[in-house]
């Protein structure tokens, strides 16, 4: 089973979210029907970033380092890159 960090972004405002699951499809499911409270009625949301991990920890991981960047810039030039 692989788990994956990604980012979402809103088509309403624009903002980033980044976050790991292990069912990516319905996480994203989830954020756009408001089940998630941190974010609930900022969307909708697309996906804009994902990158595939063989764990759990690694996927936290690299959530980890992303946000820790705390750049728009940096966000979206990682997807940039992967094209």
């Amino acid at each position: 089973m692989l788990f994956h960090c990604y980012i979402l972004k809103s088509q309403s405002t624009g903002r980033f979210y980044v976050g790991h699951t292990e069912n990516l499809t319905k996480r994203i499911f989830d954020h756009n029907n408001n089940r998630t409270i941190s974010i609930k009625n900022r969307g909708p949301w697309e996906l804009f970033y994902a990158e595939a991990f063989e764990t759990r920890s690694k996927a936290a991981q690299r959530e980890r380092q992303i946000k820790s960047m705390k750049s728009r810039h940096f966000i979206e030039s990682m997807a940039r890159a992967s094209r």
